[in-house]
């Protein structure tokens, strides 16, 4: 079939397998352009591998000093008339390279919220890999189903203490518009912990740990974002600030629990990207046109692989420079730059739907978008028949 992007808000709804596996093949050639990474993990269980931090995460992990990877995520699989989500693809491509490397790789399809997944990953640690110095968390979803309480709870984009009213991007439209974003109700604000809080995370070390599968001086690490002046609203002072809070308390008491095994857990914040997620967060689309095109234009601009590859080789095996107050790594710090958010600040007064395309570097956003999807890429035929269903070899 002729697989062309289907995008509908802020979703695209088909993905391109020799595309996806393009957006792999272009982050294992970065790692590998950037050399081997000493001391780095061999065992990594990434929770969350199949798109953005968490692929990169295993890219990093497998190339940057050739280990073990088992990723876990939740992603579609293709049928004769359709197409499998992106990170389906995703890790049908990393799988096929990395094997052909000689690497050890497994990949768990199912939601890494469940009991019954979590003893899967832990049956085939057990049984095939042994204990993990690292494991990523990496998940974003917009659900969770409790796995003790079955009780299915919804995050919410939503402010705390007064409503939002600003700027946003229709991405449609290609057009500036106002946006108002009422409050967070406290359940909704409960909810939204509860999704994106640290529980789970924790959930996942306790596990491990029960079945004596985290190494001595076993690491892990969890993304997040924090955000600017711009982006503060939906997230420091709102529902998901409140989820970020319940991150960090998450880290200190794994700390604690992993100081036994001399071993530590740490938040790390990244910068704004385009990823499937953000794109549906109002304020971001906006708020990241306008900094890839200043961070371009200072020659600091990073996507996920870049900001990865540096946590793993200066931070996590390397000299620790960029911890914060609360024990954080902060791969923001580029972002939050005083002179890269001057110049942010001062481009988003004067944007425009007149002036979109001059002020902000919405083309650049719409590439990465795209190329989350597989389309995009100069090396990939898209005029050609596709077979969509591409499997995982056994």
């Amino acid at each position: 079939m002729l697989i062309k992007p289907k995008i509908r808000g802020f979703i695209c709804t088909t993905a391109h397998p020799v595309g996806c596996e393009a957006n792999v093949l272009e982050q294992i050639e970065y790692v590998k352009s950037r050399g081997t990474i000493p001391n780095a993990a061999k065992k990594v269980l990434i929770i969350g591998a199949s798109t953005g931090y968490g692929l990169a995460s295993r890219i990093t992990a497998a190339f940057g000093n050739q280990a073990t990877t088992v990723g876990v995520f939740f992603e579609k699989a293709p049928t004769e008339n359709s197409t499998a989500s992106a990170g389906w693809y995703n890790s049908v491509a990393f799988e096929k390279i990395a094997k052909a490397q000689g690497l050890y790789v497994k990949s768990i399809n199912g939601d890494a919220f469940s009991d019954a997944i979590k003893a899967e990953t832990i049956q085939i640690l057990k049984e095939e890999v042994g204990p993990v110095d690292l494991v990523i968390y990496s998940l974003a979803s917009p659900r969770r189903t409790h796995p003790k309480t079955g009780h299915i709870a919804k995050s919410v984009l939503k402010p705390i203490g007064k409503p939002y009213s600003g700027k946003t991007l229709d991405t449609d439209k290609a057009e500036v518009k106002n946006v108002t974003i009422e409050i967070a109700t406290q359940d909704e604000i409960n909810e939204t912990v509860a999704v994106m809080g640290g529980e789970d995370w924790e959930m996942w070390i306790d596990a491990l740990d029960r079945a004596n599968l985290l190494a001595k001086g076993c690491q892990t690490v969890s993304y997040t974002y924090l955000g600017a002046k711009q982006t503060w609203p939906i997230y420091g002072q709102a529902a998901i600030g409140k989820a970020k809070e319940d991150l960090d308390r998450a880290a200190k008491a794994l700390n604690q629990r992993l100081k036994a095994l001399n071993g530590s857990a740490h938040v790390a914040v990244m910068k704004a990207i385009v990823t499937q997620a953000s794109s549906a967060i109002p304020i971001m689309p906006l708020y990241i046109s306008l900094l890839y095109k200043v961070m371009k234009e200072k020659g600091v601009h990073e996507g996920c692989i870049e900001q990865v590859y540096r946590l793993f080789s200066k931070n996590l095996y390397g000299n620790k420079l960029l911890l914060d107050d609360a024990g954080r790594f902060r791969l923001d710090d580029l972002e939050l730059d005083a002179a890269v958010q001057s110049s942010v600040e001062a481009l988003w007064e004067k944007v425009t739907t007149e002036n979109l395309n001059n002020t902000t570097d919405f083309k650049g956003y719409q590439t990465d978008f795209l190329k989350l999807f597989g389309f995009g890429f100069p090396s990939v035929d898209y005029e050609a028949d596709v077979d969509p269903v591409v499997g995982f070899e056994h």
